[in-house]
């Protein structure tokens, strides 16, 4: 654009010189002197015939927002019990409260811990072994440790923090031959019992599958 305004004041001013009519003299001289002005302003501000700073196209590729966590599960830990709740000790250390995420069900639980000196944990147990209240259930951190603690929906006492099934409970399927649940009672009666226990129910198993005893159970019924 300067070099344009160079060639028009050069042409402008052969025509000046040139030029007899008043008017058309002083039509010239005023184009001269605008175009005089417009080249003094670009030679004092460079950034006016600078390059166009272009502006970067997308390629249309979008990273991913975020990659899956991975975790690393805390599968040992101790618990206390009392009548009403049930508390777990996790041993971590590095754990902020506010990087906890925790879901309780009334069946189960499942606590995230992220960030933790640079990994992320998790301690969950799938099925409990009782119901318990989940709006009732705390996360509290420790230096040293983390205590989950879950209220139980009914007092008592539980044998396993697991759920288990009752191995010694009859199936009460009634399209089931009743001589296989009888059976597969004897079978869990085995496995659970003693060196006496084991002896007797091995004596009935061979005396029913023999035919001297019309019972396997009579005995020790």
């Amino acid at each position: 654009m300067a070099e344009d305004l160079a060639l028009d004041l050069q042409e402008l001013r052969q025509l000046e010189s040139i030029a007899k009519r008043p008017r058309v003299v002083s039509l010239i001289s005023s184009e001269i002197s605008h175009l005089e002005k417009l080249s003094k302003e670009q030679t004092s501000d460079p950034l006016s015939t600078s390059t166009p700073i272009q502006t970067p196209i997308s390629s249309g590729v979008k990273l991913p927002s975020s990659l899956p966590t991975n975790y690393v599960t805390l599968g040992s830990f101790s618990w206390d019990q009392d009548s009403d709740k049930v508390k777990i000790y996790v041993s971590l250390e590095g754990v902020e409260q506010e990087k906890i995420k925790s879901e309780f069900r009334a069946t189960s639980f499942d606590v995230k811990f992220h960030d933790v000196q640079g990994k992320n944990y998790r301690c969950a147990i799938p099925k409990l072994n009782k119901e318990i209240v989940p709006e009732k259930c705390l996360v509290v951190v420790k230096p040293k440790r983390v205590i989950i603690t879950l209220l139980k929906a009914s007092k008592g006492n539980w044998l396993d923090i697991h759920f288990k099934e009752d191995k010694l409970k009859p199936n009460l399927d009634e399209k089931r031959d009743p001589m296989a649940g009888i059976m597969d009672l004897m079978k869990n009666m085995y496995d659970e019992g003693d060196e006496d226990m084991k002896k007797t129910i091995a004596k009935a198993w061979t005396d029913a599958r023999s035919g001297n005893a019309a019972d396997p159970l009579k005995g020790y019924r």
